[in-house]
């Protein structure tokens, strides 16, 4: 099963290492579907093939396989540097009267760069940590006027209450997954992916309006159709989570390798800045009407 993240749809995690796609047949000598929890109504497991799985006998763990730890760790380096890069830019990028304009072509410039380096990471057989730790940096850049000017027009306390939000879902979302309450199918992924594409082309149609008819665009990011789309957008990335999870689960299960981890920290370090973009926007709407 692909995930729905940009980082992890294109394939599963490396396949020059020898492991299938998500889609790829099953191989001779695969798993039985009992050995895996999400087998039944899932797609062959994408590691099935995996060098790294043993055959026969049970085989000692490979030390160069993931673990969860390396997942840990490499996420917290990633997200940690976006947080320092948005404390920095918060700091040294003021949005007074005097510095709004050039802290904002700043911050487009820094989030247009995360974006091109996203792109080249994803299209990249195996993990680069320097790009990975160079988006982070540039996302959290980005991130930090955006906040910070959200805290200064909107209100001090919206930005905290969106990073709160962000921690809830994805705790919400761990848990419910640990506890099975979400179920990562075949079924499950189709529906997130579609519904992904349709809220997509609609930002990008109201943006399109935006920006050659002025003002909102069709008003799908303010009143009352901008706080339903807010709210889907969180559940979108409360979605885009649990296939993270299910993509990580099984890298860990399969035995990828201990650099994959990378990937999984880029992978979920995207999707965390989605939903604290969307809690941020649902929020300043909120604070906005009241």
């Amino acid at each position: 099963m692909r995930s729905s993240n940009p980082v992890f749809s294109r394939r599963g995690f490396s396949r020059d290492n020898g492991y299938a796609g998500f889609n790829a047949a099953p191989q001779a000598g695969a798993p039985a579907a009992g050995a895996n929890p999400y087998a039944q109504g899932t797609a062959p497991n994408p590691y099935a093939t995996n060098p790294y799985a043993p055959t026969g006998a049970p085989a000692p763990a490979r030390t160069g396989a993931m673990t969860i730890d390396d997942v840990v760790t490499r996420t917290a380096m990633t997200l940690g540097t976006v947080v320092l890069g948005a404390a920095l830019a918060w700091a040294l990028l003021p949005v007074d009267e005097a510095n709004l304009n050039k802290s904002y072509g700043i911050a487009i410039g820094a989030a247009l760069i995360a974006f091109v380096l996203s792109l080249v990471q994803s299209f990249k057989r195996k993990p680069v940590p320097a790009l990975i730790i160079a988006y982070a940096a540039f996302e959290g850049v980005f991130l930090g006027v955006i906040s910070s000017a959200v805290s200064t027009y909107i209100g001090p306390g919206v930005v905290m209450q969106a990073v709160m939000g962000t921690m809830c879902v994805f705790a919400g979302v761990l848990l419910a997954y640990k506890m099975r309450w979400i179920r990562v199918t075949r079924r499950f992924y189709g529906f997130v992916m579609a519904a992904a594409m349709g809220f997509m082309l609609l930002m990008a149609v109201n943006l399109l309006f935006a920006v050659f008819g002025g003002g909102d665009g069709l008003g799908f990011r303010s009143g009352g159709l901008g706080i339903l789309f807010g709210v889907i957008g969180i559940i979108l990335g409360a979605c885009f989570l649990a296939l993270d999870f299910k993509q990580v689960e099984d890298g860990i299960a399969y035995g990828a390798p201990r650099e994959e981890s990378w990937l999984a920290a880029f992978g979920l370090t995207m999707t965390l800045v989605w939903i604290y973009l969307e809690m941020l926007r649902l929020l300043s709407i909120l604070s906005g009407d009241d």
